[in-house]
């Protein structure tokens, strides 16, 4: 199943993507399951019926917008320094643990929706990674049972301002400017990945390869950081964890790649999506 956000007819929904378009489920359900995040809930506790393909579409392509997947997340919980050559190319010492950071919910954006370039800065770097939303409660959960939480994986780009990152050695500055965390485009259920582990993940800026990697090399596999997280926070239907982006990132380069103003980057995940951005200068009157 491959659940979206979307905005259509001046109101905001949720769906089901198909082939020829978006069974609004929002439009069923909306009165008592609001959003995406009430209904994965109520699926979570067996109390609505999954749907049933194919579907019927009631918005085909270019009849809605997207939004981000989860519009309205609990917790967003990034990872950082989870493969094995980005550590290396950052210089930074192996760990027992995760590292985990924070993003908020209203830098969150939608596919096609543009990544802001702010006037503050001019070293906006992608970061290719893979979203793990939470379906299922869950506190101190033991790594055997953790993926037993996941409601579904989608792409996310974690842009972020280098120079407001490193003004200290908290993260939090730099990974949080509006229009800067692109997710989506759809939340595609575990059932439909046939081999997590090879799927690969790429980052593409202006069609050239900029991340490769593939979703078994991260140093922390997924059930592993939802057992440490949950030992520390209560995860709810709803929360997003951020696992982490590949090697290759551009301010690591030499000379280094940051995105500029007209650029457009993807981030794809075989069997997952492919979440397509323009980068747009935040003072441009004409953005969209």
């Amino acid at each position: 199943m491959r659940f979206v956000s979307f905005r259509a007819e001046n109101r905001a929904s949720y769906g089901v993507a198909g082939a020829t378009g978006i069974f609004d489920l929002g439009a069923r359900f909306g009165a008592v399951l609001p959003d995406l995040r009430t209904y994965l809930e109520a699926a979570g506790l067996g109390l609505v019926e999954p749907v049933r393909e194919p579907i019927q579409a009631d918005y085909a392509e270019g009849q809605f917008r997207y939004d981000p997947v989860l519009p309205n997340p609990g917790k967003i919980l990034c990872v950082g320094l989870n493969y094995e050559e980005h550590r290396r190319e950052t210089g930074r010492p192996e760990a027992a643990h995760p590292a985990i950071f924070t993003r908020f919910a209203d830098t969150l954006i939608g596919h096609r929706a543009p990544i802001l370039l702010p006037q503050l800065s001019r070293a906006l770097d992608y970061e290719g990674e893979l979203a793990v939303v939470i379906g299922r409660p869950g506190f101190r959960v033991p790594k055997a049972s953790a993926l037993d939480l996941v409601a579904g994986y989608a792409p996310f780009n974690d842009a972020t301002l280098r120079d407001w990152q490193r003004h200290t050695h908290q993260f939090t500055p730099g990974k949080n400017f509006p229009g800067t965390g692109a997710f989506g485009p759809e939340l595609v259920t575990p059932d439909e990945i046939a081999e997590f582990a090879r799927a690969r993940i790429e980052t593409r800026l202006n069609g050239t390869i900029v991340q490769s990697a593939t979703l078994g090399e991260m140093i922390f596999p997924v059930a592993d950081i939802i057992a440490y997280v949950s030992d520390f926070t209560r995860l709810a239907p709803g929360d997003v964890i951020i696992t982490g982006t590949p090697g290759g990132v551009g301010f690591k380069r030499e000379p280094q790649l940051f995105m500029q103003a007209g650029d457009i980057v993807e981030v794809s995940i075989e069997g997952i999506g492919r979440l397509t951005n323009p980068i747009v200068s935040e003072a441009d009157p004409d953005r969209t």
